[in-house]
């Protein structure tokens, strides 16, 4: 399989370093989380370090009864968040998400291309379709995966077209003959389709040539599908390197399907790191941070996932192919999961060890916790593997730690060759094609 000479490196905006109980730390500056000077200070950090982009998540609800001890996805808006950010940076590309669920196409068209022009075109979009949320937005239910994926095909193709619908040439600006823009450069996109109806043009002309990245991050069959093909990249669950390289391998054959290049679509895991100085203080990092973190909260959540209920199971009893009914019909998350059914069937994982692992108490993601070395280590046995492309840090812990990934990791990865030195273009699509 295809290895990449360079990786790819996102950092979360997300103040992951403060979840569980790292929020408590005396360090931490909890009080400044919602201010715009707390995301650009890491934003600055992360272009110094020259990483590709710093990605803002987004969730469009509030979950009350986590609220007690963290902040329950609660946060500013991404793109406003990000504008922000925009005008004091200048290389870094700036990842914001938008659901493809509760908005209209035309109204993201233009947030994105005015983000794109604030920032001389450094704007990417995180297509979601939300997994939570419709309440809010008279929805009683959320529609099926593959109804959401539908709408959202059907809700990427717009957006792209309207952005093309007014394109950078068309305007003018020609003072002496006093022509503002060329007309019959632009063109309404008239779709009428199975979910939505716009006419367009968009009312903003396309900043530059450089194309807008877009970034997905489904791994369920439809989401595969969708994400290969329309993706430059994938922000993926995958806790471990056999998981990366079936979805790496899957998403790159699928992107041929759709009559892509293999190499057109990177696979970007998130990471999630909790360092220290020495492995000792690393392990007792994670442990603190997740000392509070609620046993009926993880009880509930495997039971949803899997069907199973281990609350009265002693916790050296280990879990098994048998214990395990067929998935519930409903689930939040499909790609999770069957992320949690396949850790079971591999590692048969006692009642204890199960309720530490990331696909229990995170989001599945993949996950260092040691030293600067040790990460460095890994991934750079990953990279060589052909498992990534890159990936999203979403660092764990402490402050400290986010800074060490930034700090330390990255610039080792450089000196070995791994990541850039410096950046060789202007936009976040430059930075995807080094």
């Amino acid at each position: 399989m295809s290895v990449r000479e360079k990786l790819h490196i996102g950092m979360s905006l997300a103040p992951t370093w403060l979840s569980g109980d790292a929020w408590r730390r005396s360090d931490s500056e909890i009080e400044q989380v919602y201010s715009s000077d707390y995301a650009l200070d890491i934003a600055k950090r992360s272009e110094a370090a020259k990483l590709d982009f710093v990605f803002r998540p987004d969730s469009l609800f509030l979950n009350v009864e986590a609220l007690e001890n963290g902040p329950g996805f609660g946060s500013l808006d991404p793109t406003i968040q990000l504008a922000s950010i925009a005008r004091e940076t200048s290389r870094i590309g700036l990842l914001t998400t938008v659901s493809t669920t509760f908005l209209p196409p035309y109204v993201v068209a233009r947030q994105l291309q005015s983000l794109n022009w604030i920032s001389s075109g450094r704007v990417g979009w995180n297509i979601v379709t939300a997994l939570d949320g419709n309440e809010n937005f008279g929805l009683a239910e959320m529609p099926s995966a593959q109804e959401r994926y539908e709408r959202a095909a059907e809700f990427t193709e717009i957006v792209r077209r309207l952005w093309e619908s007014y394109p950078a040439e068309a305007l003018k600006l020609d003072r002496p003959d006093g022509r503002y823009a060329d007309s019959s450069l632009i063109r309404p996109i008239d779709h009428d389709g199975a979910h939505l109806r716009v006419k367009g043009p968009l009312n903003l002309p396309a900043f530059g040539n450089a194309r807008i990245p877009l970034i997905q991050a489904g791994a369920s069959p439809d989401g595969r599908n969708f994400a290969s093909s329309v993706a430059d990249a994938i922000f993926a669950s995958a806790p471990d390197m056999e998981a990366a390289l079936e979805l790496r391998q899957d998403l790159r054959l699928r992107a041929e399907g759709h009559g892509r290049k293999a190499d057109d679509i990177r696979l970007m895991p998130g990471l999630s790191l909790y360092l220290e100085q020495s492995r000792e203080e690393a392990v007792s990092l994670f442990n603190e941070t997740h000392t509070r973190m609620n046993s009926a909260r993880k009880f509930a959540s495997i039971m949803a996932m899997t069907g199973l209920d281990l609350r009265d199971w002693p916790t050296q009893r280990r879990v098994t192919a048998e214990d395990l009914p067929p998935l519930p019909e409903k689930l939040r998350s499909r790609t999770h999961a069957e992320l949690l059914r396949r850790l079971i069937l591999r590692e048969e994982l006692t009642v204890a060890d199960l309720l530490t692992r990331p696909e229990v108490i995170g989001s599945a993601h993949w996950q260092i916790v040691g030293t600067v070395e040790d990460a460095v280590a890994e991934i750079t046995k990953w990279q060589s593997a052909g498992a990534i492309d890159g990936f999203i840090a979403v660092p764990g812990g402490s402050v400290a730690s986010m800074r060490l990934v930034l700090d330390e990791v990255v610039p080792r990865l450089a000196e070995a060759g791994l990541f850039r030195t410096d950046y060789s273009g202007n936009t976040f699509m430059d930075h995807l094609e080094e």
